[in-house]
C-alpha cells in the first residue's frame, strides 16, 4: 500500500477517486500549496532571444 503524500497515512488505490491521495481534503491541501507557490518547478535560466533576431529579415 502507498503512503499519501500529504499526511503519510495508507492509501487504498482501488476505487479512490481522490488518488495518490487519501482523501479530498489531503488533495485540497495540494492543490492550495501549488496555487500558492510554496511549491515550484526548477528551470533553467536561458538567454533571452532578441525579438530583432527572431524576425524573419523582409526583403
Amino acid at each position: 500500500m502507498t503512503k499519501c503524500p500529504m499526511c503519510k497515512r495508507p492509501v487504498r488505490w482501488e476505487g479512490n477517486a481522490y488518488r495518490p491521495f487519501c482523501s479530498e481534503r489531503c488533495q485540497t491541501r495540494d492543490l492550495g500549496n501549488w496555487a500558492t507557490d510554496r511549491y515550484t518547478v526548477p528551470v533553467e535560466n536561458t538567454p533571452e532571444i532578441d525579438e530583432a533576431e527572431e524576425a524573419p529579415a523582409e526583403e
